[in-house]
Order: structure tokens, then C-alpha cells, then sequence
């Protein structure tokens, strides 16, 4: 199941892709009023998205739709760091290290999250990046998760853009401020429910600026998977329903590019994941304070 939220011109409302068109979630809304409550209410909820969607007629067309982020403001974005082997090298080589056995996290602040189709502003940034990234949405919350039972808390997969501003990142070790500049956390275009797929580490993923392929890889490149990952975080402190995880991205980003190639005003990034769905977003000029 696909699951989005759109606006038709009115008002933010949820929704499920079939083929081509959006079926609207509105007469479920008194019990699931957000996309938060579906992810909460797990598998109850979406027997009832099935139940509703079996008979009822289409809303619009996802042409006529403008898609929104598909989860409103989440409780914590995380997100792993030089989690791909060519990654972790090329990192290496512009002089950014981590620990060879620990998972490197940062949070990108949830203020950044924008719609599968927003655009970039750079902001204050003159090193601004570019990551594609296969995105987790926590379901039933984890505490002490183990590699074993780590699946049975994701809800479902989304593709990310971990914009990064490059040079505000390398101010501090912890990476936050820079990963975290409004409009720098495009996701969507839609949740995929976890039973859609069969492998999230057999998925390749690809990033293109204007039509030009800056990464290409596969997630079974990852050095930590994805239930290592919930393993490791919720053995820190409680994921809850509706938290985010970006997972890591390949090589090729654009500061270890040589000579690197940051993005500038009217650049066209696009963000792909077989199997989960794509995002493109365009850079526009800063909109600073006069």
C-alpha cells in the first residue's frame, strides 16, 4: 500500500495511490485524522485503509494532486553517517573519519522536512549537497529491539534527500546544524507499507542532478542494515511510532567529488528507489533578509 498525503487546493488530506489516482481517506478521518494515527494504529489501521479502499471510488488523479511530505512534523529524524563502504572511503579521503565499529547517528532536526516535490533553498549555505537515502518509518514503538525482532517495528519505506549544507555540517562534530537547514529534508512521495517489500536490503537507488547520475548503488551495500540499526538506536532510548531513520547513502556526493560539485540555483535533484518511488526537488535562490 502507498500511502500520501496530498492537497487539491483546500487543505492538506490523506490518501492511498492506486495506479494512477489517489483514493482520499476522508471518511476515515474521525478515527485517523493523520497520517501519525494510521502509523500508530499499525495493522488495525490499515485493514480499515483496505476495508474503505475496496469499494470507493477515486478522489483525483495523482497528476491533479500536489503531494506533501507523507508524515506530518515526525518526533525524531535520525540519520546514519559513511553507512556505504564506498562511501565510508570517500569520505576518508577529504579527511572525514568515524569509529571503524560504531554506527555514526545525527539528527536532522524535524523542521526541515519538506514534500516529495519542494523546493531547496539553500539558505545561508555555499556548499550545498545532495544524498540520496532509503527512509524508515517507525510503527509499533522499540525499546530494546534486537536484530530478530527489528522488522516487526517498521511501518513502512520512503525515499530521502539528506540535503546536506556542507560547510555549516563540518562547524561541530555532531553534523546537526548543517543537516538540518529548512527545506533540506525532502521525503516521499509516499510511505510504502512494509509487506511491499520483500527485500529493503536488495533495492537499488540513484541520484541525478539535472539528468546526470551523481550516485548508483544497491542497499545491500550498507555496512550496518537496517535491523542493526534499530537495534542499535533503541537500545539508546525508545523509538516511537512516526520517528524517522534515513539509513545511510552511496557514493558520490558531491564534496568528495573531485573537484567537488555543489549544488547551485536552478539545479534539478532527483532521488530514486526501486520499488518505493521518487523525488525530485528544485534549488532556488537563497531567500535571505534583505
Amino acid at each position: 500500500m502507498r500511502l500520501l498525503r496530498f492537497e487539491d487546493g483546500v487543505a492538506p488530506r490523506l490518501g492511498v495511490l492506486l495506479g494512477d489516482q489517489i483514493v482520499a481517506l476522508d471518511v476515515l478521518k474521525s478515527d485517523y485524522p493523520t497520517m501519525q494515527s494510521i502509523v500508530a494504529g499499525g495493522a488495525e489501521a490499515l485493514r480499515r485503509i483496505e476495508q474503505h479502499i475496496a469499494s470507493a471510488k477515486p478522489a483525483l488523479a495523482l497528476a491533479d494532486a500536489r503531494l506533501l511530505a507523507p508524515l506530518e512534523r515526525p518526533g525524531k529524524y535520525l540519520a546514519i553517517g559513511m553507512n556505504y563502504r564506498k562511501h565510508l572511503e570517500e569520505s576518508a579521503a577529504i579527511g572525514q573519519t568515524k569509529p571503524a565499529d560504531k554506527q555514526l547517528w545525527f539528527n536532522k532536526q524535524t523542521s526541515c522536512v519538506s514534500g516529495p516535490y519542494d523546493a531547496i533553498d539553500p539558505g545561508v549555505t555555499e556548499q550545498l549537497d545532495y544524498e540520496v537515502e532509503l527512509g524508515v518509518v517507525i510503527g509499533a514503538p522499540a525499546k530494546y529491539a534486537t536484530e530478530a525482532t527489528a522488522k516487526d517495528h517498521v511501518f513502512g519505506y520512503f525515499v530521502a534527500n539528506d540535503v546536506s549544507a556542507r560547510d555549516w555540517q563540518f562547524h561541530t562534530s555532531t553534523f546537526t546544524i548543517g543537516k538540518s537547514f529548512d527545506t533540506h529534508g525532502p521525503i516521499g512521495p509516499w510511505i510504502v507499507t512494509a509487506d511491499e517489500i520483500a527485500d529493503p536490503h536488495n533495492l537499488d537507488l540513484r541520484c541525478l542532478v539535472n539528468g546526470e547520475r551523481r550516485q548508483q548503488s544497491n542497499t545491500r551495500e550498507m555496512i550496518h542494515n537496517i535491523w542493526q540499526q534499530i537495534a542499535y538506536l533503541s537500545t539508546a532510548f525508545t523509538l516511537d511510532s512516526g520517528d524517522l531513520i534515513a539509513t545511510g547513502t552511496p557514493e558520490g556526493v558531491g564534496v568528495a567529488l573531485n573537484p567537488p560539485r555543489f549544488l547551485k540555483p536552478g539545479d534539478v535533484v532527483r532521488c530514486e528507489i526501486d520499488g518505493v518511488g521518487v523525488i525530485e526537488n528544485t534549488v532556488v535562490p537563497p531567500r535571505l533578509p534583505k
